[in-house]
This record gives C-alpha cells, structure tokens and sequence, in this order.
C-alpha cells in the first residue's frame, strides 16, 4: 500500500522539487541575494522533514566552542511571537519556542535569539551582543538567505536522506543534490554498536551527493539518569512515557533496554503546546494506577513546557523526570572537533587582518 502511495504522490513530488530546485538554482547563480560573514557563522540543518537530533548537535557547539563570545539563532519554530527576541530573564518558552528556550536555560553565557528572517537576525545580534565571535544557526539548510561560513548536515541513521524522496512522497525538503552545500555530514542517532561494514555503506551512498572529500560522521545519543522536575526524586520502573518529539522511538528503546516497563504512552507531534487537559489525563492515569509505584519520563524539551507557569501547579505534584541527553560520536570525535575549532579560529584570524 505504501508504493503505491508513493506513486500516487510522486507527481506532486516532482512538482514542489522542481520549484526547490529553482530556487536553489537562483541562489546558486546570484540572482537571489545570499548573505555572508566574516565571522564563523556555523550552520545545523538537515534535507529532511521531522527530527534528526538537530537540538543535541548544536548543544554540542555550544559546549564544543564554549571559550568563545557565542550567540544560537533560530526560526522559534510555533513560538507565539514573531520577528527578533533576545532572550533574556523574563523568556518563556512561549517566547521563544521550546529548543531555544531549552539553549537558554542550559547556557547561561549564550546569546540566544529567535528571528524568521536569519540575515535579520544575525545583523542584530552583532548589533546587540557586545564583542561576538561565533553564531551558531539551528536549522538553516533551507534558508538561502544566508550563506553559513561552516554548513553541517545531518541525516537519520534510520531514514537517511539517500533513500528518501522528495515531499510528499517522502520527507525530502528538496533534492538529494542539496547536499552539496553540506561541508560535514553527520549521520545521527546510530546504534552504538555499528558496525565498520555498515559505516562504509552509509559513507559510499552519502558520497555520491555530497562534494568531494566532505567527512562523514557517525553520532549517537548519550542518555543521563532521570532528572526529577516533580514530586518525588525516586523514579520507579514502571513508566508513562510523555513525548512531543518527531521520533521518540530511540528514546523508548533506550529505557526498555535500562530495564523500565512502559505502561502508556503519550505520544504527541513534534513541538506540541501542552495544554492543562493533557496533563490533567496523564494525571488521572498515574493516580489510578495500581499500587501507585509509577513515574513519568518525559524529554527535556517537553519538560521546559510542562514546567512553564501555566502547567506547574500540575507538574509540580507528579512523579514527573526528564531523561537528559547528549551526543557523543562512535569515533574520530577529536576529527570533528579539529575540523569546527580550526574553522573557527581561520575566520576569526582572517577577520583581524
């Protein structure tokens, strides 16, 4: 059933590539204006729709390039604002959107801002933070306004963009050649057991896209131990699992491994505004579970939601943990970060001449 949807969808498909692809053409060529730098302006993005883990690679920047005047821009995807907002002490995640507001909360000495229009963005930000030196983008592939001076690309383990296809037969935003533009590839969320054989199989395949000699990386998710948020600090094995990710399933693997048992599961869209009624429901489920030994793990970018001040009068009485998480690279992570702190260190140098 599924191939013939796609063949049903692939004329659409051919359609919105092909308007992708004269814009990408238009920008390739000049004729539509894209804006750089002349500071390392670092860009996270990826061709496809959906998670790729984009939100734990650029808190890997931000640690990564910590001794740096620093600032993350983002579009504040579903924020209930619009134009340019530096956070600041009063932010909410309402502000700013939940992976923004989580950078704040995380990174004291990061700039972080929301802007739709990037080249905006950036021009305020330098106008706003004192002696900046980096800008770290989030999800700015597609956003050819700007011409990052770094573009790091990241592709699902899972659904690698080699063997998707365009909206709406897939999940592609635009072609596969879009890669091109990529200066290093991550392939995300991978088993931490993966094999030399597979990894040569995903690096031929990304090659026959990408410019030649871009490096491929291999990444995966390090998970911490639950962070209590609510009303107790013992986490029983029995759990509800609360989500409003685009793929919660490594997380859900990840805790069945660690021995815990799902009993629910609350399984929101990506980047769901949490309302009372559905804390309300996750409430009444745990108050009537049997024997009471029961807790909620959810992730911390749905916990900086659930906490905020609407949802705390609830939050705050139940069994309610977050799993932090961060990358680690299954090998050659100094590679990695040789190539982004050189980067970063010629620009800066290239820019005091």
């Amino acid at each position: 059933m599924a191939k013939y949807l796609k063949l049903l969808l692939w004329p659409f498909s051919l359609l919105y590539g092909g308007v992708t692809g004269l814009r990408n053409i238009l920008y390739n060529k000049g004729i539509l204006k894209s804006t750089a730098y002349d500071m390392p302006v670092l860009a996270v993005g990826n061709l496809t729709v959906g998670g790729t883990g984009k939100t734990p690679h650029v808190e890997y920047l931000l640690r990564l390039l910590h001794k740096y005047k620093i600032a993350t821009l983002s579009r504040g995807y579903k924020r209930q604002t619009t134009g340019f907002i530096l956070a600041d002490a009063t932010s909410t995640a309402a502000q700013l959107g939940d992976e923004p507001y989580q950078y704040h909360l995380d990174f004291a000495d990061v700039a972080v801002a929301v802007c739709e229009k990037r080249v905006e963005g950036v021009d305020k930000l330098k106008a706003s933070v004192q002696d900046l030196e980096v800008v770290v983008l989030d999800d700015a592939m597609q956003h050819r306004a700007i011409r990052p001076s770094l573009m790091i690309m990241l592709t699902d383990y899972g659904r690698p963009f080699f063997r998707d296809f365009i909206l709406p037969a897939g999940l592609l935003r635009e072609s596969r050649q879009g890669s091109k533009r990529a200066d290093v590839v991550v392939v995300s969320k991978c088993p931490q057991k993966l094999s030399q054989t597979e990894r040569e199989k995903y690096v031929s395949n990304i090659s026959k896209y990408t410019l030649p000699g871009t490096p491929v990386f291999f990444s995966t998710f390090d998970y911490g131990k639950p962070v209590s948020v609510g009303v107790t600090d013992l986490v029983y094995k029995n759990i509800v699992l609360l989500t409003g990710i685009a793929n919660p399933e490594p997380m859900r693997d990840y805790l069945q491994q660690q021995g815990y048992t799902i009993v629910k599961a609350y399984t929101f869209p990506d980047h769901h505004t949490y309302a009372t009624d559905d804390l309300l429901e996750v409430k009444d489920f745990v108050s009537k579970y049997k024997g009471k030994d029961i807790s909620i793990i959810t992730t911390s970018k749905d916990a900086v939601k659930l906490t905020a001040p609407d949802l705390a009068t609830i939050s705050k009485q139940l069994p309610l943990f977050y799993l932090p998480i961060e990358v680690s690279f299954l090998e050659h992570a100094e590679k990695f970060n040789s190539i982004i702190s050189e980067h970063v260190n010629q620009k800066l140098a290239l820019k005091q001449i």
